[in-house]
């Protein structure tokens, strides 16, 4: 019998992958998202221009527990991806009210559908490395102490105890996935990597000068979207829920990605990239680098590609895209 899925965020850059594995593995999938979305299709929802007439796309509010209520009685699903969340990481007042309201109340009201509505659905929470925060140790497991330092990162531990609270309390099958930062071509412009790719592009084709960022020495442990959805599913497969880190377990500097991006390109990023202090997150005493034993051990997962060549996919990517724009 074909397992269903609903995936929320289905139009970002992993809600698209694992649509594409889902939909590999012959299942049903059933997308969350908003009227606008479909308004503007061509824009909202490019990451999966190719996919929607395998799609089942249904209009909702993650905001709208009723809204919630009947899409999971309608579909029945077997599985439940949460993969929204407002992503930015902001210390400005009026953003962080909106984030904790969305991240918190979507995770609540999702849970409590299930339970209500569709109690044997198998349920995987989106975590992030922005949980451990100020953190002691490096690299960090399941069993490190969050410590946010960001209103997003306090929000990821918040749906991280919901759904851990709907495990225990209720029964239902939560898994959560700590995951570090994963890359692809289909990052969001809003992200940083994204914006260091397309700015060395437009700086080679001659349609920007320079490059505007922050702290260069800041570290990150980077990864590949498309393996890291593939734990994710790996996750809702196990007999038993459980909490997983998701890594490389290697860590570079936002300069080695700046660098690698420009090299890539032919470019020296010293005579195009300019730092602003205004730019700069809060230090971070304690590196964040994830230890991915237990996913390896547990659920047979690896990552598949390297630092190296996930830049050189989002720069050819990213170029491209360009070209396609100018045919």
């Amino acid at each position: 019998m074909m397992k269903k899925a609903i995936i929320t965020g289905i139009a970002g850059q992993d809600g698209s992958y694992l649509a594409e594995l889902l939909l590999s593995k012959g299942y049903e999938i059933h997308g969350i998202v908003r009227r606008i979305a479909i308004e503007d299709s061509e824009h909202k929802l490019k990451n999966i221009s190719h996919l929607t007439e395998r799609i089942i796309m249904h209009v909702g509010s993650l905001d709208n527990i009723l809204s919630l209520i009947k899409i999971v009685k309608d579909v029945q699903p077997d599985e439940c991806y949460h993969l929204a969340s407002s992503s930015f990481v902001s210390y400005s007042f009026d953003d962080e009210i909106s984030i904790l309201n969305n991240n918190v109340n979507s995770t609540h009201y999702l849970l409590a559908a299930i339970k209500e509505f569709a109690p044997r659905c198998r349920f995987y929470f989106a975590g992030s490395s922005e949980m451990f925060g100020d953190v002691g140790q490096s690299p960090q497991n399941e069993t490190t102490p969050f410590n946010p330092r960001s209103i997003y990162g306090i929000s990821k531990v918040a749906g991280h105890h919901l759904a851990r609270n709907y495990r225990s309390q209720y029964g239902l099958f939560t898994s959560m996935g700590i995951l570090y930062n994963h890359e692809s071509p289909r990052r969001g412009y809003e992200f940083v990597t994204r914006k260091i790719v397309s700015s060395a592009v437009k700086i080679k084709l001659g349609l920007q000068d320079h490059l505007l960022l922050g702290n260069l020495d800041a570290w990150r442990d980077w990864g590949y979207a498309p393996d890291y959805v593939h734990a994710m599913w790996m996750m809702l497969q196990t007999d038993e829920p459980d909490d997983f880190v998701i890594a490389s377990g290697k860590t570079h500097r936002v300069r080695d990605f700046v660098d690698t991006a420009f090299s890539l390109l032919d470019l020296d990023y010293r005579r195009y990239v300019r730092t602003d202090p205004q730019l700069f997150r809060p230090s971070e005493r304690v590196q964040l680098c994830g230890d991915a034993t237990k996913a390896r051990t547990r659920l047979g997962w690896s990552h598949t590609i390297d630092f190296s060549d996930i830049v050189r996919l989002m720069v050819e990517g990213e170029m491209s895209l360009h070209t396609k724009c100018n045919q």
